[in-house]
């Protein structure tokens, strides 16, 4: 009886659990199973496996082959296994030594003829490996995931043969290393602010929000330049260290979706339709995949037309908008995936979109609009730090090509330092501060408190608004230079931006 052992690795939302593929060759009439919660298309490999084997130039054992895959509680799916069950076969039956797979690890999909096609979550994957100290055999389709693990050990292979070759005679290895991907540019990329005309009052709600990690709300008629605005937000926030742009980066690499390596570093920018369902919106399906709001993880989550959206679909955005994360709970699994976004929203002021205009264009009733209005519910809106109104665009500031506003570079570069205070002051963004920390770091000044208090009785502001109040006027104090004071004119701006608050 002939057994091998083979590491691989399983993916279960953001981690990469380790798996021992265990092959047992034993007499009886030949046959391969494979053991250990295999989902379907696990138990297909057994059939790739074969072919994969014999086309590479090996011998397929005929005898009983039984394959287990452990822990047997971890549910495995796709065929990222396949390579270490071919290899698994070969050790068992001394086509290629057992102590050559020690210290490796082995993920990759076989077609047919043997050669390796590439699999989702290999940054997961790479990063794990490494902290096992062992060296991870991935496709050549994984370059790109292989080569962000910087210093990590990682190899490439094309075929089952060439991985087999080099096992079994390493001073010959004709597997590759993967090309090194450079870190995080700090350059600031995408949509200019240049481009947008007029404005003031929505530039500096956007730098505010840039520099706290605040949630807006943009109320405002068509061709306001709402969008645009939003498009121009993760230009101006500040380069990602090289861990967070890795986390972007293996969340990109466990959705499935090719990985550019020249966007390494950039801020997602994600922005569903409004027919979007909640599963799509926070994830989910019976293996539970990560949702839009995961795909913006250190980056922007923009919701255009918002009230055009299900309000159920809204609802599920309240736990993440405060946690920072979501769970998703299956009857067969659980999975938690980082959901720590920037949320930024925008909505016309009434169903036709033209309240307010000069032209006499809307002829919305009041209770239409408050219809209307109405399907934002409360709770999320107490959720949002910022609800700002956007004017439309005057004649005169559309054709005024020779007074520009500032660029994103000179915005982005105020927008850092406001945000480097806030990091050496509490570790994190404006907007990330505790109650503890609001009470630490958020004192305003004596006439400052006076008028907070008289918002308070007017607006009738809830506990979470007057502490998203208090957060909002210590970014504007910092980005006015004054990050120990909060003065009067610091709070008078923030409660400026509750515009939507309901009274009672």
């Amino acid at each position: 009886m002939a057994l091998a052992t083979v590491h691989s690795r399983a993916q279960t939302g953001l981690s990469a659990p380790a798996v021992a593929v265990e092959v047992d060759l034993a007499g009886g009439l030949p046959a391969l199973a494979i053991v250990g919660l295999p989902e379907t298309e696990v138990k297909e490999s057994k059939d790739r496996v074969r072919a994969a084997i014999t086309n590479s130039g090996y011998e397929f054992p005929m005898r009983r082959i039984t394959v287990n895959l452990a822990p047997a509680d971890l549910p495995k799916e796709g065929g990222r296994f396949d390579l270490a069950i071919a290899l698994g076969i070969l050790a068992a039956s001394s086509q290629i030594p057992v102590k050559a797979l020690q210290g490796h690890e082995f993920l990759g999909e076989l077609s047919l003829s043997g050669a390796l096609r590439g699999v989702r979550g290999a940054l997961p994957a790479s990063l794990a490996a490494a902290d096992a100290e062992r060296c991870l055999v991935l496709p050549d389709a994984n370059a790109v995931e292989a080569g962000l693990a910087g210093e990590r050990i990682t190899r490439l292979a094309g075929h089952l043969a060439d991985v087999a070759q080099s096992l079994a005679t390493p001073e010959s290895a004709v597997w590759q290393t993967p090309p090194a991907v450079t870190s995080p540019t700090p350059e600031a990329t995408g949509p200019d602010m240049a481009d947008v005309r007029g404005q003031p009052q929505a530039r500096r709600a956007l730098e505010i929000a840039a520099a706290g990690g605040h949630s807006l709300l943009m109320i405002g008629p068509p061709g306001a330049g709402k969008t645009m605005l939003a498009q121009r937000l993760p230009g101006l926030l500040p380069a990602m260290s090289r861990d967070h742009a890795l986390e972007v980066a293996a969340i990109a690499s466990i959705s499935g979706a090719a990985f550019n390596a020249e966007i390494f570093g950039q801020r997602p920018f994600r922005a569903p339709h409004h027919t979007a369902s909640g599963v799509a919106l926070v994830g989910g399906g019976s293996t539970p995949k990560p949702g839009e709001i995961t795909l913006a993880h250190r980056g922007v989550l923009f919701l255009d037309e918002l009230p055009e959206f299900d309000r159920k679909v809204l609802e599920v955005l309240r736990e993440p908008l405060e946690s920072g994360h979501i769970t998703i709970s299956r009857a067969a699994r659980q999975a938690e995936f980082p959901a720590a976004f920037q949320f930024v929203a925008a909505m016309n002021p009434c169903p036709c979109g033209y309240q307010g205009d000069a032209s006499g264009r809307c002829h919305c009733t009041p209770d239409r609009i408050t219809r209307y209005r109405a399907k934002i519910s409360g709770p999320l809106l107490d959720r949002i730090d910022m609800h700002l109104s956007v004017a439309p665009i005057t004649r005169q500031m559309l054709m005024d090509t020779e007074h520009a506003g500032e660029g994103t570079t000179a915005v982005r570069a105020r927008v850092t330092g406001a945000r480097a205070h806030a990091e050496a002051r509490a570790g994190g963004p404006n907007a990330a501060l505790t109650a503890a920390d609001i009470d630490s770091h958020c004192r305003p000044e004596p006439a400052a408190a006076t008028l907070l208090e008289r918002a308070i009785d007017q607006l009738g502001l809830s506990a979470r608004a007057y502490h998203r109040i208090l957060r909002v006027a210590r970014t504007i104090a910092d980005l006015d230079g004054a990050p120990e004071a909060i003065g009067s004119a610091h709070v008078a701006e923030a409660i400026g931006f509750r515009q939507l608050d309901r009274p009672g």
